[in-house]
């Protein structure tokens, strides 16, 4: 487990690297990170929201499909709930909202 110091630097390194792959990627939607939460806003309105919760170290993502909470796990974001990787979860659901394909590389 990490300290709560490397939860906080690992997952601002996280939200920074989320931000800065939809600016390369070119797919139309506008991030505002506000202390722990990154909110990732498409041109219709719909939100995907990413924060950290610290006290758990977790990451949780929640968008149209639902509410994720990933914890690290062998140096990987895993869903606690069914496993499911965190990027693969957090690129279906920028997909959904876009309305087109968008793929974020994995941050380790």
């Amino acid at each position: 487990m990490m300290t709560e110091s490397e939860f906080l630097q690992h997952s601002d390194a996280l939200f920074t690297h989320i931000e800065d792959q939809i600016d390369e990627g070119g797919w139309d939607f506008d991030c505002r990170l506000n202390g722990n939460v990154l909110t990732i806003e498409a041109d219709d309105g719909t939100q995907i929201i990413v924060n950290r919760h610290t006290p758990n170290q977790e990451l949780w993502i929640a968008a149209k499909s639902g509410g994720y909470h990933f914890s690290e796990q062998g140096g990987q974001w895993v869903a606690t709930r069914d496993g499911s990787e965190f990027f693969a979860v957090l690129n279906q659901a920028l997909t959904a909202a876009a309305g087109e394909d968008v793929s974020i590389k994995a941050y380790r």
